[in-house]
């Protein structure tokens, strides 16, 4: 293909982009058709968020379709959200409507009878999450070979949300099986806003087949943001604290997304914003978007903040983090700091999407605790927010995903999928089956054979008398549950109801006539049906709170290294608001006084002592446990504590006397191996399906996933 790639698309994308007024393709889309166009490669498209990587992706895709009309379906588009998949098909729906290329949308909120449809004439485009992706190579195996015949490409959108963790290997599985039932390797298309390393994602993306993966070098002008991080304390006895008063005002009169980190927040924000509302007789303008609001109610938040002339005010979790067009919002304000980089970025390119500059607020709070031990009175949400927000300003940086060397959870579900999906196999071609998935390369021939006894053990395998393998009937019940497409751990809520309108999910609904939070509302619980696990509530004044499980990420240690660098510069950043500045000056003096920017080690008094180790998730993990167990025996150290990953507390015995500088390095140069940093009966289960693992083989994958002594010793200059 030689000159401009739009000659080269179909005559009515052609029509398509004259209508829509555009002058000219942009960068990523012209690099998308050359590579699409003129190599068989697979391709990763890395660009801003609003940068135009959809349209890259699916203009040249659908003009091959179109030139070579499809006998099944001929592309597939993977979502890691049921929003992003509803925006994308409404998208795609209008650049197709002249093609006569139908485009489907699949997952557990679509109706039976729109999938029905597709199952009689399978055509065209098909959207599907992940979770749906695995029902349909469950229950539908028969079917998948006319389904997927004639499947060219697989675009798989927000890969950055994917990589590194179960539900991304989940996929590689899932299209490596897919591969092996039609015969043949569709070209794989990522798309992303937010990578840090190249290399890593373009090795995810071509995992388990032959082809290269081509990532087209773009260039593309800065986007221009404007930021603003606010800092306040919190007076508990104030009805309405000074805190809830800024986030209104910043909020108020706009068309404005808020960022929570958890349900809670996002509830617990949105109710208390209704309730300044109303004292000043303002419309009730807020929405609450979350895993555990019911489909109806998170849509219409999606339109309200898409279709709405009028301000519209909506608090979210991760739900609305990734990829969804929610048209012009003037502002994006994040309560607390995120917990990566990545997620800043994500977040913050919400907005800016139509010229102008992408905006966010941060608003940070803390307890007034004057009396508290030190490290309990530096700002560590602040400080996390100036340093996510300098590594992006400064480097562009991003966290480097590294994937899972022994995800035995996955191997446990992919597993019991393939002799749902496959019926009776034999236990070596079960092993040919699974063992052969790229997320499984580091796990043995042993390993798997020691898991599968196991299984037959605890019933969910059965070995029938020609030793071949069969779900047991303990197995069946995991299974056959529609919970078990997942690999994500979740809980299975009450769902709650207003007269007959759903309204969404609570995990542990409390007593009759008791209150909880839900959709920004307070409900009063009227009735509990134990056996349909449903709640009947009337809406009610007052403002409570409700808890859901889940949380806190895991933070890279380069954050921590910046936000010590932010305590040791002298520099007023240009977006700290006045309390924020305030509250830096005061941070940074005590610090310095205290001397934790010279030392690791800090006096409490007695034979207490406090430890700055400035390292991520993982390392203090490791550093913690260092401690625990070998600084026991080394130093007689107990009481170990802190605040996961600023500070670790520790006391040593009464009359010990230790020195500060080798106490570190001797306790980690004395851990030859993880094994030493372990209960002798301890396996811990952390992923979804680990209870379901022998314990050998638990205590193997948390040895090698979730500790890493070569990152601790390279930290504190100790050779291995």
């Amino acid at each position: 293909m030689s000159g401009n790639p739009f000659y080269r698309l179909a005559p009515f994308i052609q029509e398509y982009i004259y209508k829509h007024q555009w002058t000219e393709l942009r960068a990523v889309q012209v690099e998308a058709c050359r590579v699409i166009f003129e190599s068989e490669s697979h391709l990763l498209l890395a660009a801003g968020t609003a940068s135009g990587k959809t349209e890259a992706a699916f203009l040249p895709v659908i003009t091959l379709l179109h030139e070579s009309p499809p006998l099944s379906i001929s592309a597939l588009y993977i979502g890691p959200l049921k929003a992003l998949i509803n925006d994308q098909f409404a998208r795609l729906s209008d650049l197709l409507e002249e093609a006569h290329l139908p485009v489907w949308h699949w997952h557990g909120d679509v109706s039976p009878s729109h999938k029905n449809k597709m199952l009689k004439n399978p055509q065209g485009i098909l959207q599907i999450t992940p979770e749906s992706l695995e029902s349909m190579l469950i229950n539908r195996s028969t079917d998948i070979l006319r389904l997927f015949a004639d499947l060219r490409f697989i675009v798989i959108d927000e890969v950055h949300a994917f990589m590194g963790t179960d539900r991304g290997s989940q996929i590689l599985c899932q299209l490596e099986r897919l591969t092996r039932m039609i015969g043949h390797q569709p070209r794989r298309i990522g798309l992303s806003a937010t990578l840090g390393d190249y290399a890593i994602a373009e090795k995810w993306l071509s995992s388990g087949t032959e082809k290269r993966t081509i990532t087209p070098k773009v260039q593309v002008g800065q986007q221009k943001v404007r930021l603003a991080v606010e800092h306040f304390y919190l007076d508990e006895e104030k009805k309405m604290s000074l805190y809830d008063q800024y986030i209104f005002d910043q909020s108020k009169n706009r068309k404005c997304l808020i960022f929570t980190n958890n349900r809670e927040q996002a509830e617990y924000t949105v109710a208390t914003l209704r309730q300044l509302a109303e004292g000043k007789r303002m419309p009730d303008v807020y929405h609450v978007h979350h895993g555990s609001i019911s489909a109806p109610l998170r849509e219409a938040a999606e339109k309200a903040m898409k279709e709405s002339p009028e301000p519209c005010v909506t608090a979210a979790t991760i739900t609305l983090e990734l990829g969804i067009d929610l048209g012009y919002l003037e502002r994006i304000i994040q309560l607390e700091t995120p917990f990566s980089v990545s997620s800043f970025v994500q977040r913050l390119g919400r907005s800016g999407r139509r010229g102008t500059p992408s905006e966010m607020w941060l608003v940070c709070k803390e307890d007034e605790e004057v009396n508290d031990l030190l490290p309990n009175q530096l700002p560590w949400s602040l400080l996390q927010a100036i340093a996510i927000i300098q590594l992006y300003l400064e480097e562009r940086w991003i966290e480097p995903v590294s994937p899972k060397h022994y995800p035995f959870s996955l191997l446990y579900h992919q597993t019991m999928s393939t002799l749902a999906a496959m019926g009776e196999l034999v236990p070596a071609a079960l092993a040919q089956r699974v063992l052969t998935l790229s997320p499984f390369k580091n796990i043995s021939s042993e390993d798997f054979r020691r898991l599968l006894l196991y299984l037959i053990e605890i019933d969910h395998i059965e070995q029938t008398e020609e030793r071949g393998l069969l779900v047991g009937l303990t197995g069946e019940q995991v299974v056959r549950n529609f919970r078990f497409y997942s690999v994500f751990p979740d809980n299975e809520e009450f769902t709650v109801r207003d007269e007959s309108k759903e309204i969404g999910s609570i995990l542990s609904p409390p007593p009759k006539g008791e209150r909880f939070a839900l959709a920004g509302r307070t409900w009063e619980v009227m009735e509990i049906e134990l056996k349909r696990r449903t709640v009947y509530a009337r809406p009610v004044k007052g403002k409570v709170r409700t808890t859901w499980n889940g949380g806190g990420g895991s933070i890279h240690s380069r954050i921590l290294q910046r936000m010590k660098q932010v305590l040791e510069e002298d520099i007023i950043y240009s977006y700290l608001q006045p309390g924020a500045v305030k509250r830096l000056c005061e941070a940074r003096n005590l610090a310095r006084a205290a001397g934790i920017l010279k030392t690791n080690i800090l006096p409490l008094g007695g034979n207490s002592y406090c430890l700055f180790p400035w390292l991520g998730t993982v390392a203090y993990r490791t550093l913690e446990r260092c401690l625990r167990y070998r600084g026991a025996d080394l130093y007689e150290i107990r009481n170990v504590g802190g605040l996961s990953p600023y500070f670790l507390t520790f006391s040593t015995k009464s009359g010990t006397t230790i020195e500060v500088d080798s106490l570190l390095k001797e306790v980690i140069a004395g851990t030859a191996d993880t094994e030493q940093l372990m209960q002798e009966d301890e396996a811990p289960q952390l992923e979804k399906y680990d209870e379901f693992i022998p314990p050998s083989l638990l205590r193997k994958g948390f040895r090698y996933d979730y500790l890493d002594l070569n990152e601790l010793r390279l930290a504190f200059d100790i050779k291995n």
